[in-house]
């Protein structure tokens, strides 16, 4: 079997700095979102074009725009929900250039935002959630502006820790749904919407950059963890034992942080990571023979993990690449940023041999 080519098919620099990317539903268009050296954010459109990328819109915001997701957005519409370094979490309609909904979510900035809801999963409420560096994540029902569904806080007498990433997932039907944090001191905490308790947690001694379930509307599968050691966590989430947890491994990826994983749409047994290197690393998992077995004293069940190849790597920029989106409609397609304040798009090939 031949080998995937990662090929930095358009590199495009651009005059901000440049902190999340995300492709618009059902088109050959995306967004950049980032901060003006005033201070100010910005949301740009672009579209492809031939062999290269056009800027068709360009939005400036009051404060600079950390991260943003589309997993609200039903289909038909390209509402873009976006969180601030002042702490406000907006939706903005990018078909009429106007903000539909504001609310001031958190008391620091917002590191990263997660949704479901609309063109992600047609299952359950619409609803946002929000991690910050004031400690607390919260998830919001879009339809309602007064107060957050949940909000998950450190315990009483626990320190304040900086929530870096958060995901949905088992958003199967209309009441199981879960959110995944990870935070500067290498907590992961697993919350359960629906019993409104952490259901599991770890600490990886590393922080932790993303989190992202292999799939968000299926009973939870599998979960990535990328580190600020160069090292990623992949979690069989099938099966959980009262003591040894998920069963999982760990690789070294990059020879420095890695910023950023994300699932390959159309095969979630394949990932991306990106590395403070600069770097794009192409990964298959494999599945075990067995993926749970009996514990011999209790009869307990615990889960088999399995392994991981590197399918291909390739270095796309001298500085860290900090965001990277699948493009869901064309396979091998994606865009990525750097904090070279370069947008990039990227084509792999041969995945549909995997």
């Amino acid at each position: 079997m031949d080998k995937p080519q990662i090929i930095c098919h358009v590199e495009k620099s651009l005059n901000y700095t440049l902190f999340d990317c995300k492709w618009i539903p059902k088109t050959a268009k995306f967004i950049v979102v980032g901060s003006q050296p005033r201070g100010t954010g910005t949301i740009e459109l672009f579209e492809i074009c031939s062999t290269d990328v056009r800027s068709i819109c360009k939005i400036e915001t009051g404060a600079s725009i950390k991260c943003a997701t589309f997993g609200v957005s039903p289909v038909g519409r390209k509402l873009l929900a976006c969180g601030d370094f002042n702490g406000n979490l907006e939706l903005w309609d990018l078909d009429t250039s106007k903000k539909t909904y504001e609310v001031k979510a958190h008391d620091e900035i917002i590191n990263c935002v997660d949704a479901l809801g609309g063109t992600s999963t047609k299952i359950g409420p619409p609803e946002v959630v929000t991690g910050s560096r004031d400690g607390t994540v919260k998830v919001w029902d879009v339809r309602q502006k007064e107060k957050p569904v949940v909000i998950i806080k450190p315990e009483d007498g626990e320190q304040k820790r900086d929530c870096w990433s958060v995901a949905f997932g088992n958003s199967y039907d209309n009441y199981e749904r879960v959110v995944c944090c990870g935070y500067d001191n290498g907590d992961i905490r697993l919350f359960d919407l629906r019993q409104s308790c952490v259901r599991w947690s770890k600490n990886l001694k590393n922080g932790i950059c993303s989190i992202e379930f292999d799939r968000k509307d299926i009973p939870m599968n599998k979960l990535l963890a990328t580190t600020l050691e160069s090292k990623f966590h992949v979690y069989d989430c099938r099966t959980l034992h009262p003591t040894q947890g998920f069963a999982d491994l760990t690789e070294k990826a990059h020879k420095s942080t890695i910023w950023m994983g994300r699932h390959l749409p159309q095969n979630r047994d394949i990932f991306m990571t990106t590395g403070g290197n600069g770097a794009v690393c192409l990964w298959k998992y494999n599945y075990p023979e067995c993926r749970v077995k009996k514990e011999l004293d209790s009869g307990l069940d615990v889960g088999v993990i399995g392994n991981v190849d590197l399918l291909q790597n390739m270095t796309l920029a001298s500085q860290p690449l900090s965001s990277f989106d699948w493009c869901p409609d064309k396979l091998g397609l994606a865009i990525c940023t750097g904090f070279d304040q370069c947008l990039r798009l990227v084509i792999v090939t041969k995945l549909n041999q995997f």
